[in-house]
């Protein structure tokens, strides 16, 4: 009757049955084979990152916590993050770091000379 042996386990195997060709499972970055999906690595912390804490910015996958200015640690968006050589950075840090220098350039109304 119903509520007794439930499960695949009961089943009678009347027949033989045959294997089908073997799986072809994802391969990750270490050339093993995962049965498991294999989630895209995080460019900070290097762990899974899943579709829910997802963010793409600068070519990399990011966890939502990880994707922040590598000088500041400022949360970044799309419209605020500025990458060089596979680190981010927010627009200020970018700047004073990797751009133009010389008098005028970034230095703001501080730098100037005060003159009578």
């Amino acid at each position: 009757g119903y509520g007794y042996g439930q499960g695949a386990g009961t089943l009678a195997m009347d027949g033989a049955i045959e294997a089908g060709p073997p799986l072809d499972l994802p391969s990750t970055s270490t050339g093993q084979k995962t049965a498991f999906g294999g989630a895209d690595k995080c460019g900070m912390c290097g762990k899974s990152v899943y579709h829910a804490e997802r963010v793409v910015g600068a070519g990399k996958t990011w966890h939502k916590l990880c994707f922040k200015c590598q000088n500041c640690n400022k949360s970044l968006d799309s419209t605020t993050v500025r990458d060089r050589e596979g680190a981010i950075f927010c627009k200020g840090c970018y700047g004073k770091n990797f751009g133009p220098k010389g008098y005028g350039y970034g230095q703001g109304a501080g730098a100037l000379p005060i003159t009578k």
